[in-house]
């Protein structure tokens, strides 16, 4: 019974404090759409695969959104046909390189300067490297949820061959996907590029913003959108803090400190933590500053580099995006780049 109180607490506490930023990054998502011209914005994007991943990851500090904010926002990107790697870059940076999360870690660790720089420098490089690395798809088609890959307007076409594989795309679109991602997401393929609804039930096309509507009416809209967002991406959420508290109360703390001794050890344990906790990047330095002294420098970095691109929740909202696959690439390739920078700190530099 003790376990079970001790989890539904932190289970609400996890809940309750990446709510606001889900909420923020919900909204940040339906102002692109409302607010900002598509078309001029994928015109100001590098067209360089590598400069357009390191743009993209830099930007995150122009959206101060946390690892459940950012995901609505760069799904955003990817249906108004924002180059893949900008998008990926900033889904992994983003939850790093804001000034919220600088300021708390600066906070948190004052004493050790290299700590709050090294974060930052390592979450640009890691998302600069992932983002660059999807450069190589060209078509989005195989790696996104099918609910998001039918709306990409500036996605090309899928080969024949992937065509042939899929007879019956559009059929099984429909019935596969499930309701909460069918509905809730605009998409701009109306008459003469006109934002429309996914779930056109909702609301009717002939209603949704245009460039000449009032303001009023696009507030209203901006509003509607995030609603839906918000009821889309929420129960994954809620799915995954409830495992994230689960893995928390039945994990003892004597166990993982026990396996935080050798500089490689250390470095795997920490990356562990730090998906399983799913502590929220605004005050994940808080909790890392705990271990501080049991665990290397180099464990503490991965842990503060890698939870706020891949934890169990943003896993659950992630795969609203993409699918499950290529969550899995994501988070083998930033896990993996993250243990080999974090390692290269514990031999050679601390």
């Amino acid at each position: 019974m003790n376990q079970l109180n001790n989890g539904f607490t932190l289970f609400l506490s996890l809940l309750v404090e990446a709510m606001p930023f889900l909420l923020l990054g919900v909204l940040l998502s339906s102002l692109l759409l409302f607010f900002v011209d598509e078309r001029k914005l994928v015109e100001k994007m590098p067209k360089n695969p590598l400069l357009g991943a390191l743009v993209g990851s830099a930007i995150g500090f122009l959206f101060p959104v946390c690892e459940c904010g950012n995901v609505p926002v760069a799904r955003r990107f990817l249906i108004q046909g924002v180059p893949t790697p900008v998008a990926i870059g900033f889904l992994l940076a983003a939850p790093t390189i804001n000034p919220v999360v600088i300021w708390a870690t600066w906070t948190a660790f004052r004493d050790q300067p290299e700590i709050v720089v090294l974060r930052v420098v390592f979450s640009l490089l890691i998302a600069t490297i992932v983002g660059f690395v999807f450069s190589f798809q060209k078509d989005l088609n195989p790696i996104v949820q099918p609910a998001i890959a039918r709306y990409m307007k500036f996605n090309p076409p899928a080969p024949p061959e992937t065509k042939r594989r899929s007879k019956g795309y559009q059929v099984e679109q429909s019935a596969a996907v499930p309701n909460l991602l069918q509905s809730g997401t605009y998409i701009l393929g109306g008459k003469a590029g006109l934002p429309m609804r996914i779930d056109a039930n909702l609301v009717p096309p002939t209603i949704i913003s245009t460039p000449n509507k009032p303001l009023a009416d696009k507030l209203r809209l901006v509003v509607d959108n995030s609603i839906q967002e918000l009821r889309e991406l929420g129960g994954v959420m809620v799915l995954g803090s409830a495992i994230a508290a689960a893995i928390q109360v039945l994990a003892p703390r004597e166990l993982i400190l026990s396996l935080g001794a050798g500089p490689i050890s250390s470095i795997v344990v920490m990356l562990i933590l730090a998906a399983v906790v799913s502590i929220c990047s605004t005050v994940d330095s808080f909790f890392a500053l705990s271990f501080a002294s049991t665990f290397s420098s180099g464990s503490l970095l991965a842990f503060l580099v890698f939870g706020p691109m891949i934890d169990i929740k943003g896993i659950g909202l992630m795969l609203s995006i993409f699918k499950p696959k290529t969550v899995f690439y994501l988070f083998a390739l930033a896990a993996q780049l993250t243990f080999v920078l974090t390692l290269f700190l514990n031999l050679h530099v601390f």
